[in-house]
C-alpha cells in the first residue's frame, strides 16, 4: 500500500477536490498541468536554483548533541529555521510563482495563520514583481504583527478576515472567495498541504526537498538514509508532509505527528484534530475536521498561531486512520517549556509551533541508539512577544 497521492487525488479514503462550480475551471487547469509543468527541465532548472541561491538550501541537518544527552537519544534537527523568511514555507512559494508564471498568471493570491506563509508570498512576489494579496485573520494580525509589518515591507496588501473566529479558516474562507472572483489572472498560493486536489499533492512535493535532503545528509552522518523515526509538528501539515514524503512507503521508518493539544484534548480550547476530528469536508478536501454534532466546524486554539487549524492535510488523515504515523497532543504549557530547553541547550530559540515537535521527547522514550530526526520548521524571532508574555522575560 502507498500512503502518496492516487491519480484521482486521494490518499486512502480523504482528499479529492469538493469545490463550487465556480472554481472548477482554476483547480482543473492546476491539476490537468502541475506535474508536466514540475518536470520541465527549465522548472527543475530554475526552482532548484532558486532554492540554492535564494532560500539558502541545503539546510543543515544538525545533530543536537546536549538535547541528545538529557534525553537519552540522538536527535538530529533540520534546520528548516535557516531558511531565508525564518522557516520552511518558502520551498513551497518558490515554487509555486514559478507555476503561477508558467500558466500565464499575473496577480497572486494567498491565506496565512501565522504570518510566514504570508511573508514567504510577498517574498517572492517581490522576487518576481508580482502583485500580491495576502488574507489574514484579524486575531492573528494583532498576535503576529512582525510578520505583517514584513509583508507590507515587501509590497504585500494584507487583507483582515473579519468572520467567524477571524483567524486561518477565516483568512482561507476570503482567499477562496477572492479566487472565485478573478479565475482568469490569478493564482492562490495555498500554504499547506490542504485544499482541494493537486494543493496537498503540489505543496508535498515542492517540501519533499526537506526529506530528499535528510536522506543524503544522513548517510554521511550515519551511514544509513533512514532515521529510526521523523517528527514534526502538524497544523495543516506541510512541514511534516516535506519531512515524511520520502520515508512514507518506507516501513522501517517511524512517523511521529505532533499537533497542538492547546489546553488539552478535553477543554473546548484545542487543536488536536486526530483526536477530536471525524471526516468532512473543509476547503476543498475531505479530512479529519474538528466539528459539531451536526457537523459545524469547531473553532481550534493553540498558544501557536500556525497550528489552529481544525482541519489536517489529507496526507495526515491518512497516515493517521491507516495507523502508519503515531501522533501525539502536546499542550501549550509543554511546548513553551520545551521552547525554552532548546534555546538553553542549544542555542536555538525556535518558533512554538516547532517547540511542539521538540517536547515529544519529555513522554515518548527512544533507545539509545535510535536516530530520531526532527524538523526544525521555524524559528523563534516571530513569537518572541509570546515567550515574553509567556515566561515574563
Amino acid at each position: 500500500m502507498s500512503y502518496q497521492v492516487d491519480e484521482k487525488g486521494y490518499y486512502g479514503d480523504f482528499g479529492g477536490a469538493y469545490i463550487p462550480e465556480m472554481l472548477y475551471p482554476n483547480v482543473e487547469e492546476l491539476r490537468s498541468r502541475y506535474i508536466e509543468i514540475m518536470q520541465e527541465d527549465s522548472f527543475q532548472e530554475e526552482f532548484h536554483d532558486l532554492l540554492r541561491e535564494y532560500v539558502g538550501r541545503p539546510t543543515p541537518l544538525y545533530y543536537a548533541k546536549r538535547f541528545s544527552e538529557h534525553y537519552g537519544t540522538k536527535v538530529y534537527l533540520k534546520r528548516e529555521d535557516l531558511c531565508h523568511t525564518g522557516a520552511h514555507k518558502v520551498n513551497n512559494t518558490v515554487g509555486q510563482i514559478l507555476m503561477a508564471q508558467k500558466l500565464g498568471k499575473k496577480r497572486i493570491i494567498a491565506e496565512t495563520g501565522a504570518g510566514q506563509h504570508g511573508v514567504a508570498t510577498a517574498t517572492v512576489c517581490a522576487l518576481m514583481g508580482m502583485e500580491c494579496i495576502v488574507y489574514m485573520g484579524e486575531v492573528d494580525i494583532e498576535r503576529q504583527s512582525p510578520n505583517v509589518a514584513r509583508m507590507k515591507m515587501l509590497g504585500a496588501k494584507v487583507v483582515p478576515a473579519r468572520s467567524g473566529s477571524r483567524t486561518l479558516k477565516d483568512a482561507t474562507n476570503e482567499a477562496i472567495r477572492d479566487w472565485i472572483n478573478n479565475p482568469v489572472d490569478t493564482h492562490y498560493i495555498i500554504g499547506s498541504v490542504v485544499g482541494p486536489h493537486p494543493y496537498p499533492d503540489m505543496v508535498a512535493r515542492f517540501q519533499s526537498v526537506i526529506s530528499e535532503e535528510i536522506k543524503y545528509q544522513l548517510m554521511e552522518k550515519e551511514n544509513t538514509e533512514d532515521p529510526d523515526y521523523v517528527i514534526a509538528c502538524v497544523g495543516g501539515g506541510s512541514n511534516a508532509a516535506g519531512a515524511y514524503y520520502h520515508y512514507l512507503d518506507n516501513p522501517k521508518v517511524g512517523i511521529i505527528a505532533v499537533e497542538a493539544a492547546g489546553k488539552g484534548i478535553d477543554t473546548g480550547e484545542s487543536a488536536a484534530t486526530s483526536a477530536l476530528g471525524k471526516p468532512g469536508i473543509i476547503h476543498g478536501s475531505k479530512t479529519l475536521l474538528m466539528q459539531t454534532g451536526d457537523g459545524q466546524i469547531t473553532e481550534p486554539y493553540s498558544i501557536s498561531a500556525g497550528l489552529d487549524y481544525p482541519g489536517v492535510g489529507p496526507m495526515h488523515a491518512n497516515l493517521f486512520t491507516s495507523k502508519r504515523g503515531e501522533f501525539i497532543s502536546i499542550t501549550d504549557e509543554a511546548a513553551m517549556k520545551a521552547g525554552l530547553e532548546l534555546a538553553k541547550l542549544e542555542g536555538i530559540i525556535p518558533a512554538i509551533e516547532t517547540s511542539h515537535a521538540l517536547a515529544v521527547f519529555e513522554n515518548r522514550k527512544f533507545k539509545k541508539d535510535d536516530i530520531v530526526v526532527v524538523n526544525l520548521s521555524g524559528r523563534g524571532d516571530k513569537d518572541l512577544n509570546t515567550y515574553i508574555e509567556y515566561f515574563n522575560l
